[in-house]
């Protein structure tokens, strides 16, 4: 059976005639009657309504170019054309005709946007259709906000959208063959069913909502941009274009002005702007600049920002030929930058290894394991390093010892086996600085090699052996820590018993030539080799351990250098900043206090990365001897004779501890 139209009949929201199924026209009038923008924002708002449906519109870009090209160079007003007047009423044509607006299929789940602003409700009726399937809108729906609607909160706001959208569509959303859902960019409304308390308004909407299948669905407002356009049609008919004084007249008594700004004003007076000051800016004469960037950077709103931060502060306003040139110049001055900012480079200070000896027990490394808990009698492990063959000498003994003590235990159970050393690495622990222990190496002919502040590179062959000692203690007296004495030997016979990766042999084969071991030998095995052969045997074992460290000493610097970049170069009598990194200061708050002290006058130069610095008297504790890394110069600047001010230093705290280390200096 055929049915024919006389004429147009209207059903569920379309007209049905001879010509076939349109939308009626009232359905699409939120878009057909959107007005022609007034103002930059009102373009932006319908292009981003536009450009959801520009995949639906053979041509979009040229179409829409007209009111596109307004928009370039970020114009500040409109200048509304004729040719964007055409493209405006074209593009409303083109959405509210096939194939923009799809027809509902009742057999398609539906989607539903909804969106509201202070002024009106917008929301998208949609559906997937096609191959492959893709979002097509099915209605628009835009309803201004009565008065009394306007005084709801944000929440019932939001939920009106929803029971709005779904009174003008309940016809094919009622009933409907699969749940649909709802889009909002107002997260509560997701729970919106569990929840407990409910005023009369939102109890009444809820009755209402009952009678649909659907889930709600939270969407960020940046991807709601169809309902959040069609919500803000009304803005601009109900917002006052020029905002209402809060105060009134007769309280206001003048406009706050800035003393810099004063001060500029009266300098433009002797030294007016040039002609290639650009427009919408102050010029600033000579005399006031410098006052000017202080101001900008050292002002609590701007928080001492870096360069580029203090440059953008100011160009925004006020301008000079040299402002870049004058910022870079006072900021890299800056004392409280100086002191408060954390260093973004690498640490300063290629890695400078220690020379390598020429044959075992020749230079030693020596360190102190404290803190033990008594076992024998003991409570502290003298180590002692051999910077050659990696061997070790692990000497318990009773507490901290003196330097005489010290001295004595070393010619007891290391000169009088291996002979006197050329020389001796240390912390400067008190027995180390001390006028004895001095004296006693002196007499020996040792050379004493003290090591600087706060960096524990130039020991580190004895650190290492610290931290596998420990860990050996560790592994056999973690449950009777009172005998950890017992199994010294037992952790000085392993570390001299593994092969080190430096020279790829262990200790006990380079000093010895053999590697001893704990099992009796056979009998074939108890003839002693001859003397010669022996010291053949030495010497091949010292040239090749002699080898395998220089190769290590180069990878190791290799690697070390990766991480680090080329140190300053200081002169006597230079400047620089102290880092309070490992500085025993006492400070109110050490996490909000300066991370640089001084300035401090260098004094000389100690070795490649190390340099002596002139300390005050109140910081006499402190080994003046530091590496480059914790140093940071002192730059000049035009602004320094009020922008560095002598501030208290922080007082010197008391510290435990036999010293800190750094790298080495004779």
């Amino acid at each position: 059976m055929s049915v024919v139209f006389q004429k147009s009949v209207s059903f569920l929201g379309y007209q049905l005639s001879a010509s076939g199924v349109k939308m009626e026209v009232d359905r699409v009038s939120a878009v057909r009657n959107w007005q022609t923008p007034t103002t930059v924002k009102e373009v932006q708002q319908f292009l981003g309504f536009a450009n959801y449906y520009r995949r639906f519109i053979r041509g979009f870009g040229q179409v829409a170019a007209p009111i596109t090209s307004l928009l370039k160079g970020g114009p500040v007003r409109l200048r509304w054309s004729a040719e964007a007047d055409r493209a405006f009423g074209r593009l409303k044509d083109l959405f509210t005709s096939a194939p923009v607006l799809a027809h509902p299929d009742p057999s398609l789940p539906f989607q539903v946007e909804v969106d509201v602003s202070e002024a009106g409700i917008g929301a998208v009726l949609s559906q997937r259709s096609g191959t492959p399937p893709k979002l097509r809108p099915c209605a628009f729906y835009s309803k201004k906000l009565s008065p009394a609607e306007r005084n709801y909160d944000v929440g019932d706001r939001e939920l009106l959208a929803v029971v709005q959208a779904l009174k003008v569509w309940w016809h094919w959303l009622e009933g409907a063959q699969h749940p649909f859902l709802i889009l909002t960019d107002h997260r509560n409304l997701e729970y919106i069913r569990e929840a407990r308390r409910l005023n009369p308004r939102q109890a009444r909407w809820t009755m209402f909502l009952a009678r649909f299948v659907f889930k709600i669905t939270y969407i960020p407002g940046s991807q709601n941009g169809k309902a959040d356009a069609l919500s803000r049609r009304y803005d601009a008919e109900e917002r006052s274009v020029e905002p209402t004084p809060i105060l009134p007249e007769s309280c206001l008594v003048a406009p706050v002005v800035w003393e810099v700004d004063a001060e500029i004003e009266r300098a433009l007076r002797t030294d007016p702007s040039p002609p290639q000051c650009p427009v919408g800016r102050t010029y600033v004469p000579l005399e006031v600049r410098d006052h000017l960037i202080c101001w900008a950077h050292t002002s609590p709103s701007s928080g001492h920002p870096g360069i580029g931060r203090t440059v953008h502060c100011l160009s925004t306003k006020y301008w000079w030929p040299t402002l870049a040139r004058d910022v870079r110049i006072y900021v890299s001055s800056c004392s409280v930058c100086a002191q408060c900012k954390a260093p973004r480079h690498l640490p300063r200070g290629k890695l400078q290894p220690l020379p390598i000896p020429q044959r075992p027990w020749s230079h030693l490394s020596v360190d102190f394991v404290t803190d033990l808990p008594p076992s024998q009698g003991n409570t502290t492990i003298l180590v002692v390093v051999d910077r050659f063959s990696k061997a070790c000498r692990l000497l318990p003994m009773p507490g901290l010892p003196t330097a005489l003590q010290t001295a004595e235990a070393l010619f007891t159970h290391v000169f009088r086996h291996y002979g006197v050393p050329e020389d001796i690495v240390s912390d400067r622990g008190p027995q180390f600085t001390s006028r004895v222990w001095r004296a006693f190496m002196e007499r020996l002919g040792v050379s004493v090699s003290l090591t600087s502040g706060y960096h524990p590179e130039s020991n580190g062959q004895v650190e290492r052996v610290n931290q596998e000692v420990g860990r050996f203690l560790r592994s056999y007296c973690q449950g009777r820590p009172e005998e950890w004495a017992r199994y010294v030997p037992w952790a000085e016979m392993a570390q001299n018993s593994l092969r080190h990766s430096s020279t790829q042999l262990t200790p006990f084969q380079c000093v010895l030539g053999y590697q001893p071991v704990l099992a009796p030998w056979h009998e074939s095995q108890i003839e002693a080799p001859a003397v010669d052969e022996w010291v053949r045997r030495s010497e091949e074992t010292w040239n090749a351990a002699h080898v395998h460290l220089q190769r290590a000493i180069r990878r190791q610097k290799t690697s070390a250098d990766l991480h680090r970049s080329e140190g300053p170069v200081y002169a006597p009598g230079d400047r620089v900043w102290l880092s309070i990194r490992n500085l025993p200061l006492r400070l109110p708050c050490r996490k909000l206090g300066r991370r640089f002290v001084g300035p401090f006058k260098v004094l000389r130069r100690l070795n490649e990365v190390c340099y002596r610095l002139e300390l005050p008297i109140d910081y006499r504790n402190i080994n003046p001897s530091f590496h480059v890394s914790l140093l940071r110069p002192v730059v000049a600047g035009p602004l320094q004779e009020y922008e560095i001010e002598e501030t208290p230093r922080p007082p010197v705290g008391h510290r435990g501890g036999s010293g800190v280390h750094c790298e080495v200096h004779p």
